[in-house]
């Protein structure tokens, strides 16, 4: 405002002498225009150096501040997202999602252990004569000897298969899994330093396959992918909450008291499996039924890895 003041008051003045005549008069009012001129300018200069210095002392530090306190609090979000939120999430499918086993087939690739818990262990088997690595697997599968662990997943086959369809025949198909997954870990151990498997009565429904650096559960449990064959899968990232949930909750299944604990190696002979196979499944293998068993596992490999677009 002052300057304003001082602008218009220099501006009159130089008018007003420039009508006057020459004299001390004109002299005088030239003067008083001239100085306030020269006072507004300098009023101006030096409001803007003390505007200036004042932002720096004052808005930029504030303005600092706030993009300290909005880093924070993207680094936080980063972190909460790391812990809580998955990586990536595939929806069910009636078919095998190449991206889904490209990306899981990495991890694999990359890993020293794999933890497997899920029904019958084939696609843990298949996975596995995949690759050319060695590594420990550890694997949780359900009790041919239990109803329940045979109950939990026809029930869900169930709920996307015709109301006609016999509950006995999948039941008894589901006990031919089981048996054909046995046969492709026996098959796998050349793949692995060591097979551990465990045998648990009714086991999560829900698939799990965890790596050094991923963890991948698959939603059985989930009824909105129920009409689908292969139902929604979300991966998480190592030291995630999830991650550690389950690799505590893995741990507890693979260790329980009250599940049967096998081990096959690659010294372990066909003669050894069929004992073995006999212990887990309390049915006899002939060398004939182990033949057969053997090419269901290697036909199913081969579908699996066709439709997944894994190669062979």
């Amino acid at each position: 405002m002052l300057l304003t003041v001082l602008v218009v008051i220099a501006v009159l003045s130089l008018w007003i002498s420039s009508m006057m005549d020459a004299g001390t008069g004109k002299t005088l009012v030239t003067s008083l225009g001239t100085g306030t001129l020269i006072s507004a300018l300098v009023g101006f200069g030096q409001t803007l150096i003390t505007a200036s210095a004042s932002q720096r002392a004052m808005v930029t530090p504030l303005i600092e501040e706030s993009r300290r306190a909005l880093e924070d609090l993207s680094a936080e979000y980063r972190s909460l997202n790391k812990e809580f939120f998955p990586t990536h999430v595939f929806d069910a499918t009636t078919d095998p999602d190449p991206a889904f086993n490209r990306m899981l087939m990495s991890d694999l690739d990359n890993t020293r252990q794999y933890f497997f818990r899920g029904f019958s262990g084939r696609h843990a088997a298949a996975r596995l004569l995949l690759t050319r690595t060695d590594r420990e697997l550890h694997a949780v599968i359900a009790d041919p000897r239990d109803a329940g662990s045979i109950s939990g997943r026809a029930r869900y086959l169930l709920r996307r298969e015709a109301a006609e369809v016999d509950y006995e025949a999948i039941q008894s198909g589901l006990h031919e899994e089981i048996h054909i997954g046995l046969v492709g870990l026996f098959l796998a151990r050349s793949r692995c330093a060591q097979v551990d498997i465990t045998v648990v009565a009714d086991p999560p429904l829900d698939r799990l396959e965890m790596f050094d650096a991923s963890v991948w559960v698959t939603l059985y449990s989930d009824v909105r992918g129920a009409t689908k064959l292969y139902p929604r899968s979300l991966r998480f990232t190592e030291g995630s909450f999830i991650y550690n949930m389950e690799r505590a909750e893995f741990l507890r299944l693979s260790q329980s008291r009250t599940g049967r604990h096998f081990r096959i190696t690659s010294a372990t002979t066909r003669a050894d499996f069929l004992v073995l196979f006999e212990k887990i499944t309390g049915s006899d293998l002939s060398e004939e039924n182990f033949r057969d068993l053997e090419g269901r596992f290697h036909a199913f490999r081969a579908e699996f890895s066709a439709r997944a677009e894994l190669g062979s």
